[in-house]
């Protein structure tokens, strides 16, 4: 396809122009009709591929491009523009290369007749099974405008679940890594000189320091293999997180990590209860619902429990009943749901636990870095611990022996 530069007039007679892409002149012209404008020059700019930016493997369409994404489609569509016209101007409009590439797509496949539902699922990566069925509903609705909105305030609390875990971890991580380059200069360049200096005199060495020497010795002379081993074992894991088993095993022990354990598992029920009710507010079915929401609760673990209660659900078990085998929720979220069920207003209930859950996770996070503090003063005390002994230990030992002698 190539790219044209057009002018051409709205239905207010005013002038206006832009860039498309089409087949021909006068496929672009039909473009420009379709929008109800009436072209007046029509001008090959040059070919689209040779414009088109290259987007790197790593440049992917994030959650703040999403959220501004659903946020002006949600005004575009509500002012009535045209879906086509408005994809186009936002693609022209967005400063994410990856954002752009796929929105020209969307705006391509619309021009061939394709709903936004349909071309949306062409992109996986960007846009979830979700995400599409929400587009989807909202389109057979006549309100896509509004499933926009509830798009926007779903990418906009999970961003801020994402923000709020990385801070809490943002001091653990650092301490950590500081720990592991402290240990690699200590057994590289300052454990040697000592071992020079203990060798002289042949005296027996506590055990401290024969540790100290020995993981010294390992660093100075395995160090390639000890990185072969490293990265091997990291691919290796790699390998086996992506396959089904290993995904559900890591699932499974995810949610019970000992601090962060039950941190995970609340903000994967807030996501839950969340899509949940976001997929039952705009009028999908139970059922599918439950298919729908598995996956983005990004748990094998517990996706499986909710694929288990949707199986429920379709012998004619009620929605408090299934959740209540489940064992995922708390008997205050069960009440709740239990309400919802008895006054049929199920969706604003699981709005409730979302915030109960969301409210739950920021209370704990911001409490998580005092939890953690203690266990990294314990590893670094150890640390000086072994060092003070296999370092001052002999030196104090010859120190004596040098005073008798």
């Amino acid at each position: 396809m190539a790219t044209y530069q057009y002018t051409a007039r709205d239905r207010q007679g005013q002038s206006v122009s832009g860039t498309l892409e089409a087949g021909s002149e006068t496929a672009a012209a039909d473009v420009l009709i379709k929008r109800s404008q009436i072209p007046i020059r029509i001008q090959l700019l040059q070919d689209a591929q040779e414009k088109a930016e290259f987007v790197w493997p790593w440049q992917r369409v994030n959650l703040t491009d999403l959220i501004v994404f659903a946020r002006q489609m949600y005004s575009l569509t509500r002012a009535g523009i045209p879906i086509i016209r408005a994809i186009v101007g936002l693609a022209e409009s967005t400063s994410s290369k990856a954002l752009h590439k796929v929105l020209l797509d969307l705006a391509d496949q619309l021009e061939k007749g394709r709903t936004l539902s349909v071309a949306m699922a062409q992109h996986p990566k960007e846009f979830s099974r979700l995400v599409v069925s929400i587009v989807h509903v909202g389109e057979n609705t006549g309100r896509l405008d509004q499933a926009f909105l509830q798009l926007s305030g779903y990418f906009e609390q999970e961003l801020e679940t994402r923000k709020q875990i990385k801070q809490a971890t943002r001091y653990p991580s650092f301490v950590l890594f500081a720990l592991v380059v402290a240990m690699v200069l200590m057994n590289m360049m300052v454990i040697p000189q000592f071992a020079a200096m203990f060798s002289r005199f042949h005296a027996e060495l506590p055990w401290a320091t024969r540790f100290l020497l020995a993981s010294s010795n390992m660093f100075l002379n395995y160090w390639g293999l000890m990185l072969a081993v490293l990265i091997g074992g990291i691919w290796g894991l790699k390998l086996y997180l992506a396959s089904p088993q290993g995904s559900y095993q890591w699932s499974y022990w995810k949610l019970r990590l000992p601090l962060m354990g039950s941190i995970i598992k609340r903000a994967t029920l807030g996501r839950f209860s969340r899509s949940f009710a976001m997929m039952l507010k705009a009028g999908v079915p139970l059922t599918s619902a439950l298919s729908l929401v598995s996956e983005a609760v990004d748990n094998d673990f517990m996706a499986e429990k909710i694929r288990e209660m949707r199986k429920n659900i379709e012998r004619g078990e009620s929605l408090l009943r299934v959740s209540l085998n489940s064992e995922l929720f708390t008997p205050l979220v069960l009440q709740m749901l239990a309400v919802g069920e008895e006054t049929g207003q199920v969706d604003e209930m699981l709005g409730e636990v979302a915030s109960f859950y969301e409210r739950e996770v920021a209370y704990d996070l911001k409490g998580l870095t005092a939890k953690i503090e203690p266990v990294l003063i314990c590893i670094v005390a150890v640390m000086v611990l072994i060092l003070a002994l296999g370092i001052f230990t002999p030196m104090w030992d010859m120190m004596n022996a040098y005073k008798k002698g």
